[in-house]
């Protein structure tokens, strides 16, 4: 099947279960699989011109319903933290594709920069993992920590709201953190997520289980919807920008079925793996995670030399 947009041709099963297999890995950390898609489209399918940002924020768009739907159903959203990642990120989503389309329209800077944020997302993931197995013996499981599992009747109830601070509770345990530094956070995130076409709420999932010591059980949902919102703010930013005369000197409208059939794929993945993640510790979670996203960073920062 040909593909006039992105000038992929392929057979439309490979990209498809492409996109299966990786939102069903990542979506139990809250993660769409947009960040290791990005790189499928540009070395495996030779997709390389700008137009890849807002094709992958298409699969998002398609892709994470699935897993939003599961994590609702299950009561296992934190709307105020949703909402305020969203806050957040929205903005620094248009800043940081102006910058894409301006600064990284050549592949190898692309590359570069793909690698360099990999790498450190990565090896945030491992550190964290690290850090838990190295906790001492006696000290309790958290709900999310890398020794914890899913508390038996685990749902998130808010307990207290305010403009400086979030409360709420899981498993039994209250958890907490403050509205200020968490929408300046979600706003750098934002810039990166933009540039790097993954809506924000992707990479923003371990901060929040790194920095603010939230459960991977309750910021998983809250990071899809992040990821959502401000993909589909992307995706129609993109469109506009094509019409401008910033756009006119590079190809920025997505590939509009190239997208959709990735986001079938992630569909039914991310249900998948949000169905999933109950029965996975957080451990194995991140160190599977933070492995493959380190070694994909190491293959693009390789080309350096």
């Amino acid at each position: 099947m040909y593909f006039p947009v992105s000038g992929v041709e392929v057979n439309p099963l490979f990209p498809l279960l492409a996109a299966f297999f990786i939102s069903l890995l990542t979506t139990p950390a809250g993660v769409s699989g947009a960040f290791l898609l990005l790189p499928f489209q540009v070395s495996v399918l030779g997709f390389t011109s700008p137009a890849v940002s807002p094709t992958n924020l298409i699969y998002n768009v398609v892709a994470t319903p699935g897993g939003i739907y599961r994590y609702v159903r299950e009561r296992r959203i934190v709307w105020p933290l949703a909402w305020t990642v969203v806050l957040g990120t929205l903005p620094g989503v248009f800043v940081g594709a102006v910058l894409r389309v301006r600064y990284l329209a050549d592949p190898r800077a692309f590359k570069v920069f793909v690698g360099c944020v990999l790498l450190y997302l990565g090896a945030r993931l491992l550190l964290e993992a690290l850090g838990r197995l190295r906790a001492p013996a006696q000290r309790p499981p958290e709900a999310g920590s890398g020794e914890g599992r899913f508390p038996v009747g685990g749902v998130v109830r808010t307990t207290s709201i305010s403009p400086r601070r979030i409360e709420y509770e899981f498993g039994g345990r209250r958890f907490s953190f403050d509205t200020i530094p968490a929408l300046l956070l979600s706003l750098v995130v934002g810039v990166i997520g933009g540039i790097y076409s993954i809506g924000g709420g992707s990479i923003i999932a371990p901060f929040f289980v790194l920095i603010f010591g939230l459960p991977v059980y309750t910021v998983a949902g809250a990071a899809l919807i992040a990821t959502f919102l401000t993909s589909a703010a992307g995706v129609a930013f993109y469109q506009l920008l094509a019409a401008t005369d910033l756009g006119a000197g590079a190809t920025v409208a997505p590939d509009w079925l190239l997208g959709t059939v990735f986001g079938i794929g992630g569909l039914a993945g991310t249900y998948a793996g949000a169905r999933a993640q109950r029965y996975l510790p957080d451990l194995w979670i991140r160190v599977v995670l933070g492995s493959l996203v380190v070694l994909l960073a190491l293959s693009y920062l390789g080309e350096l030399f």
